[in-house]
């Protein structure tokens, strides 16, 4: 590399402009992937530290594919212009805040017997 010496410091001597780069395949192909992340973040649902309390105590597993199935139902819930829902999977329930796309408690067969869910505006059956 040719440098210029101004003193004791070198400075790398500017180079001409050149003309601008096409997209190569792997330039479309990172856009591509980060596009499908993008959206799947978009699609992601989270769960408040309330609800991760209630699956851990009341012993409640999820899987990818029961998280899919569960971010699925807020996807409906949201086209229907749903704010707070019920979510009814595998014999619990979910209380799913669908404009933050959160899941804010979860409860067992057992602990729904008489329980009364107020403040949801739609309910779902996966």
């Amino acid at each position: 590399m040719n440098h210029i010496k101004a003193g004791h410091i070198f400075y790398p001597q500017p180079l001409a402009p050149t003309a601008p780069k096409k997209k190569n395949q792997s330039a479309g192909a990172f856009d591509a992937l980060f596009q499908q992340k993008l959206n799947e973040a978009k699609n992601a649902i989270d769960f408040s530290n309330h609800a991760l309390q209630r699956l851990e105590k009341r012993g409640i597993k999820l899987g990818s594919e029961d998280i899919a199935k569960l971010a699925g139902a807020v996807e409906k819930a949201q086209a229907k212009g749903a704010k707070e829902s019920l979510v009814l999977m595998n014999n619990v329930a979910y209380i799913v805040s669908v404009q933050n796309r959160k899941v804010i408690t979860a409860v067992d067969g057992p602990s729904m017997q008489e329980n009364v869910f107020t403040n949801i505006d739609s309910a779902i059956i996966v």
